[in-house]
């Protein structure tokens, strides 16, 4: 069991989370994703995290090796997912559209609005990594 890496996981991951909030999410169809998928893995990552260093790991019988893999390879699928969709919304900095509020051609990001998203981009891509390692770490010990 790797703690350092879930450790990681909860930071980043809550990174993210702040990031992608703090843009006001201009984009929710694709940022919707993404945040409930930050907020759902930061808060079971806690859990687990709370399961293994309370040490109930012992006190309930279960395959923890499995587990662990069978989690790590869930949440690592849906944050790449939610990666790709905030590397989507970051790239359309340059798309335009029209708005009716101030009558002419507005970006559909501004400049802080995208600084914000290329910082929840570059943390989305470092928690993806972190849960990616974890991912191979929990395959090699339950694999024997």
């Amino acid at each position: 069991y790797s703690g350092a890496f879930v450790c990681l996981e909860i930071l980043l991951g809550g990174l993210v989370w702040i990031l992608v909030a703090s843009s006001n999410v201009p984009l929710p169809l694709l940022q919707g994703w993404v945040m409930f998928v930050s907020v759902t893995a930061f808060f079971f990552s806690l859990l687990f995290l709370g399961v293994f260093l309370s040490g109930m790991v012992t006190q309930i019988d279960a395959n923890w090796n499995f587990l662990d893999f069978a989690y790590h390879f869930t949440v690592f699928v849906f944050y790449f997912g939610a990666f790709l969709l905030e590397a989507a919304a970051t790239s359309l900095h340059d798309l335009h559209c029209n708005s009716t509020i101030t009558y002419g051609v507005q970006p559909l990001l501004n400049d802080n609005q995208y600084n914000i998203n290329v910082a929840a981009t570059v943390f989305a891509f470092m928690t993806t990594a972190c849960y990616g390692c974890s991912l191979c770490l929990a395959l090699r010990r339950w694999r024997p």
